[in-house]
């Protein structure tokens, strides 16, 4: 199914083909099984179709709009985004992701833990002289 049918779709159109095209996935899953279809171009176009609803779906439910820019490529952006000035985007803190936080604590846990036996061993050799 092309994107752009997806998208002029109702909501109760575009649940009534998300269950259509699971159910339709299910079956063809289901024969696969059994021996009895061994083509699997429509299941993988099944999956794609599915994939589009859904994410056309959840496009709707997070208010996303998608404009057209000049060189045919698709961006996303929320109204907040939109109405923000660009002075106070630039202004803002870049969020950092999960790894690089994960990454800076682990580095930190690290240094700390080598202090304490880096003071340590010191203290023993001290000790022996």
């Amino acid at each position: 199914m092309n994107i752009e049918k997806i998208r002029n779709l109702g909501p109760d159109e575009l649940l009534h083909q998300q269950r259509d095209a699971a159910d339709q996935l299910f079956r063809l899953k289901f024969q696969l099984k059994m021996g009895q279809t061994s083509g699997v171009k429509k299941m993988r176009e099944l999956r794609k179709d599915l994939a589009r609803i859904k994410t056309i779906a959840r496009e709707r439910e997070l208010g996303i709009t998608n404009a057209v820019v000049s060189n045919a490529a698709a961006t996303t952006a929320t109204p907040k985004q939109e109405a923000a000035p660009a002075a106070a985007r630039k202004a803002a803190p870049a969020k950092k992701s999960s790894r690089a936080v994960a990454k800076k604590k682990s580095a930190s846990a690290k240094k700390k833990s080598a202090v304490p036996k880096k003071k340590a061993a010191a203290k023993k050799s001290k000790a022996k002289r």
